[in-house]
């Protein structure tokens, strides 16, 4: 049997789907299952902040007193496709996923590798590369309960804040999305809630766990461990939050963890210091702004572009309080909203705006912000390239 380069396989399936066979995933799983070991399993889940909360759990882990091995899977990927599979400190290697995805094309072979999703084929991918860690953090893509993360038992789900997004997948308001998501809930199993933006979040949850007969936590807010940490620079409420969440996972999974160990921290992509007046954010929802808002310098930059499916009115509402001018710059994606339509949500402003044009002036400070699509085509602007 020819087995395809990954990377060749992977440029060949979409990445968006009108329809999904939901069951695609869990045939293709049940075959693979016997095969693999699963270690530990944490499944993130929410609308905002997953990959930090997911990334911190990992790293505490990882840098804490049982010396485990650990791997991160998260997507999507801003410069690399490594980036979705972390593993031990670091991005998975060419080699070591060449080796998984030859191991996992020939179990499933060809017809069931060539039919799944680029996500789903990843996810098994991710599972095949872990299989021989301690600990293993899956985040969720945009879904919960048909999400491909969730083919697996997990020891503790974690639900970060959920938000209105992807309504035409996940339901019209937030009860439905909250329920979408919340039903990946394990039956039997333990569930730690962030703090929730929307309280029907709170009612959803207490009835999707007393029908499954599991059980609820709820993250706390404050936590005296933080109180003297040096945080990487510039970190904004929202991380330190999710880093309290973080540590409440670990807690009731009995791994103990070294909080100082988050001053080594990075996170690439959430409000990360990219030079010393630029900072990139992958956010694209109003839930995502109202978390930065608070922690943006004063006469902002914004550089800015969006998906069709955002809801770029209300973003730039939220951050025009803080902005100077928005720069537009222009995404390569079948998703993107038009010129026209950014323009006009832009002009709704009254804000000064222009097109990117690549110049940063030393003397002003800049925030990236609408999406990975956004914060990959500054980044090629400025001459960091993608290595695919």
């Amino acid at each position: 049997m020819h087995v395809p380069k990954l990377p060749e396989l992977l440029a060949s399936k979409p990445l968006y789907y009108k329809e999904i066979d939901h069951e695609r995933i869990h045939h293709a799983y049940d075959r693979l299952k016997p095969h693999i070991r699963r270690p530990q399993t944490v499944h993130i889940v929410g609308t905002n902040g997953k990959g930090s909360t997911g990334r911190i759990i990992a790293h505490l882990a990882l840098h804490g007193k049982l010396e485990m091995t650990v791997g991160h899977y998260t997507s999507p990927h801003i410069l690399k496709f490594n980036e979705r599979i972390w593993l031990n400190g670091a991005d998975a290697s060419d080699e070591v996923l060449e080796r998984a995805h030859e191991r996992l094309y020939g179990i499933l072979g060809e017809a069931m590798s060539e039919g799944l999703s680029y996500f789903e084929y990843t996810t098994l991918l991710a599972l095949v590369v872990f299989e021989h860690c301690d600990l293993m953090v899956l985040e969720a893509g945009l879904g919960g309960e048909y999400d491909a993360t969730n083919v697996c038992e997990k020891e503790l789900s974690v639900f970060t804040p959920i938000g209105i997004d992807h309504q035409a997948f996940l339901g019209e308001n937030i009860e439905e999305i909250a329920a979408t998501k919340l039903r990946s809930i394990q039956p039997g199993g333990q569930a730690l809630i962030a703090p929730q933006p929307y309280p029907e979040t709170v009612e959803v949850a207490k009835e999707i766990a007393k029908e499954r007969n599991s059980t609820l936590y709820f993250a706390k807010t404050l936590n005296s461990q933080l109180s003297t940490l040096n945080f990487p620079p510039g970190w904004p409420h929202f991380l330190i939050e999710n880093a309290q969440v973080a540590m409440q996972a670990l807690d009731l999974l009995h791994i103990p963890y070294d909080p100082s160990s988050l001053e080594s921290l990075e996170l690439f992509g959430r409000f990360y210091p990219l030079l010393p007046n630029l900072r990139i954010d992958v956010g694209h929802n109003p839930l995502a702004a109202r978390a930065l808002v608070g922690a943006m310098e004063a006469d902002t930059v914004l550089i800015y572009n969006s998906l069709d499916d955002k809801d770029y009115e209300a973003v730039l509402d939220i951050l025009k309080p803080k902005l100077k001018r928005i720069e537009i710059i222009l995404i390569d994606s079948q998703r993107a909203a038009t010129r026209k339509m950014i323009e006009t949500a832009v002009e709704a402003t009254e804000l000064p705006y222009r097109y990117f044009d690549g110049t940063i002036d030393s003397e002003e400070h800049y925030l990236v912000f609408g999406s990975f699509y956004v914060v990959e085509a500054v980044l090629r602007t400025l001459g960091i390239r993608s290595e695919e």
